[in-house]
């Protein structure tokens, strides 16, 4: 029997988003240079998105799905903001 399984360290990952979502000025700034850095997702949650709910976080379809995920409290912390977005569907 072969187990493949995989990891990816998100700890930086992570403690860059709780930092940038705590920065009003950060989300300001981007706003103004028309850009909004809403979330940093790691490759180990697009993966399980992918695998176990067939949400693609590359395809531009599935966005209304992946912000549904990163507003609910369960992946909060993969956001860069405070703020809240509702795709229009």
């Amino acid at each position: 029997m072969t187990v493949i399984s995989r990891t990816q360290d998100v700890e930086k990952i992570l403690e860059v988003n709780k930092a940038l979502a705590n920065n009003d000025e950060y989300t300001k700034n981007g706003f103004k240079n028309e850009w909004w850095h809403y979330a940093t997702i790691p490759n180990i949650i697009i993966e399980k998105w992918l695998n176990e709910e067939g949400i693609n976080a590359y395809n531009d379809d599935h966005w209304p799905k992946v912000f549904q995920k990163l507003n609910s409290p369960e992946y909060r912390y993969l956001k860069t903001t405070a703020k809240f977005h509702r795709p229009k569907n």
